[in-house]
C-alpha cells in the first residue's frame, strides 16, 4: 500500500518515512520543489519516492494520485496545502477531514468568530479599515510564517498597515483582531473524532515589537499541575468549537493576565523542530500517529503511555543583513558543547535572503537536549550564540 505526502514541512520527512515503513507502506512525496527537503531527503535513503509535480494544480495532482498503486492515505501537513489535501482525499474516497471544516480552520477570522461566539475569546474579528480598539493586529486571514502581520497601537499605525497590505500578496483576505499581550505558547495536541489529548506546551521567544519574529522555542514547559490541567480542558473546548475533529493541532496562544487567548489554530503537527521535540519528549515516533490518522485509524498516541524522553530547546539563526548566504562560521564547535546540540539547516549557500522580519530569512536551527525545557533552551542558546550566518551583501 502507498501513503502520499502532498508537500510537507521542512523537517519531519524522515520520521514520516520511518512511520510509513513501520506500518508496511511505501511513502511518496508530491512536491513542486524538492530542494526544500534537501536536508531530510539526504537522510531518508530509499524510504521516500519523490514525484515532481505542480502541487498548486489540483487536477494534475489528482491524476498522479490515481495512477499510484494501492493508494491508502494522503497526508497534507502544511497550512498552504491543507485545503487542497482535504479536497483531494474527498475526491479519491480516502480518509481525511471534511473540506468545509478545513476551510474554516484556514480562515483566522472565521476561527476568531467561532471562539468569540462560544465564549472562548474576549474579542471577535474586526474590520481592519475601521477598527478602533487599540492595540490590534491586522493580518492575512490565511497567512503563514508570520508574514503579512502588522501590530497597530494607533490609528496612524493602522492606516500605515492598510497601505502596506494593499501592496502585499495575501493568501486570504485582510482581517483584524485584538492584540493579546503576554507570553506566547503553543499547545501540541492530537484529536480523534473529537477526543483530544494534550502532549504539552511549547514556549516561544520572540523578537521585540513590532516584528515579533520567532527566535527560539522549548518543549515541554513545566507548568504547575493545576495550570496544565486547566489548559488541557481549555484546548479541548477550543478545538471542538473551531471544528477540528482529527489529527495533530499546533495551537498558538497568549497567556494573558486574564487567561489564555488563541492566536491561531494550525490543524497539523508543529513546524520547525516541533515534531522532533514531540518525538524526543514522548520517547516515540509521533509521526506514527500521522500515518495512522491518514489511514483512518485511531492513533495509538491518543491512548498509549508516553514519557521517559528528553526535553529540547531550539534556536533559529537569522542574518543581520539581507544578501546572499555564503555559509556559517562556528558549526565545528557544536560537538564539544553540553546538550548534544545538532544543526538543522533551512537555507543553502547561494540562497538570497531578503525578508528579515519573518521566518523566511531563517538560515538554520540549533537544537539541544536537557532534563527540562528551560535547561535545554539555555544549552541551545549557548550553542547558537557561536554560529554566524555569513552574508555577502548585494550591491
Amino acid at each position: 500500500m502507498t501513503v502520499v505526502l502532498l508537500e510537507a514541512l521542512t523537517f519531519g520527512l524522515g520520521r514520516t518515512a520511518d512511520a510509513a515503513a513501520a506500518a508496511g507502506h511505501d511513502l511518496v512525496l508530491l512536491t513542486g520543489d524538492r530542494s526544500i527537503y534537501r536536508h531530510e531527503l539526504s537522510h531518508c535513503g530509499d524510504l521516500v519516492r519523490v514525484v515532481d509535480v505542480d502541487t498548486t494544480d489540483i487536477t494534475t495532482c489528482e491524476r498522479v494520485l490515481r495512477d499510484l498503486p494501492d493508494l491508502a492515505g494522503l497526508i497534507s501537513s502544511t497550512d498552504t496545502w491543507a485545503l487542497p489535501g482535504a479536497e483531494l482525499a474527498h475526491r479519491l474516497g480516502l480518509p481525511g477531514p471534511a473540506p468545509a471544516a478545513v476551510r474554516v480552520l484556514r480562515d483566522k477570522a472565521a476561527v476568531r468568530a467561532r471562539l468569540h461566539t462560544h465564549g472562548l475569546s474576549r474579542g471577535g474579528p474586526l474590520d481592519p479599515a475601521t477598527a478602533q480598539d487599540f492595540p490590534l493586529v491586522v493580518k492575512d486571514s490565511a497567512g503563514t510564517s508570520s508574514r503579512a502581520v502588522w501590530l497597530c497601537r494607533t490609528p496612524a499605525e493602522r492606516d500605515a498597515a492598510l497601505r502596506d497590505a494593499a501592496d502585499t500578496p495575501l493568501k486570504g483576505r485582510l482581517t483584524a483582531e485584538p492584540y493579546f499581550e503576554g507570553p506566547l505558547y503553543s499547545a501540541e495536541t492530537i484529536t480523534w473524532r473529537g477526543e483530544t489529548r494534550l502532549f504539552g506546551v511549547l514556549s516561544r521567544v520572540l523578537s521585540p515589537e513590532p516584528a515579533r519574529r520567532e527566535e527560539a522555542s522549548a518543549f515541554p514547559v513545566a507548568f504547575p499541575d493545576a495550570d496544565l490541567a486547566a489548559l488541557d480542558d481549555w484546548i479541548g473546548h477550543v478545538l471542538k468549537a473551531a471544528g477540528h475533529e482529527s489529527g495533530f493541532a499546533h495551537t498558538e496562544f497568549v497567556l494573558t493576565a486574564d487567561g489564555p487567548e488563541v492566536v491561531e489554530i494550525n490543524a497539523r503537527i508543529g513546524g520547525a523542530l516541533v515534531g522532533e521535540a514531540l518525538c524526543r519528549a514522548l520517547g516515540t515516533n509521533a509521526y506514527d500517529a500521522m500515518v495512522q490518522v491518514a489511514l483512518g485509524q485511531r492513533p495509538d498516541l491518543l491512548d498509549g503511555a508516553t514519557g521517559g524522553g528528553t526535553a529540547t530547546g531550539f534556536v533559529a539563526l537569522y542574518p543581520r543583513e539581507a544578501g546572499v548566504l555564503e555559509g556559517w562560521s562556528g558549526l565545528g564547535r557544536l560537538a564539544g558543547l553540553p546538550g548534544h546540540p545538532e544543526w538543522y539547516p533551512t537555507a543553502s549557500p547561494g540562497d538570497v535572503l531578503e525578508h528579515l522580519a519573518d521566518q523566511r530569512s531563517c538560515t538554520g536551527i540549533v537544537l539541544a537536549e536537557g532534563p527540562t525545557a528551560e535547561l535545554a533552551l539555555h544549552r541551545a542558546q549557548a550553542a547558537a550564540g557561536g554560529i554566524t550566518p555569513l552574508i555577502l551583501a548585494r550591491g
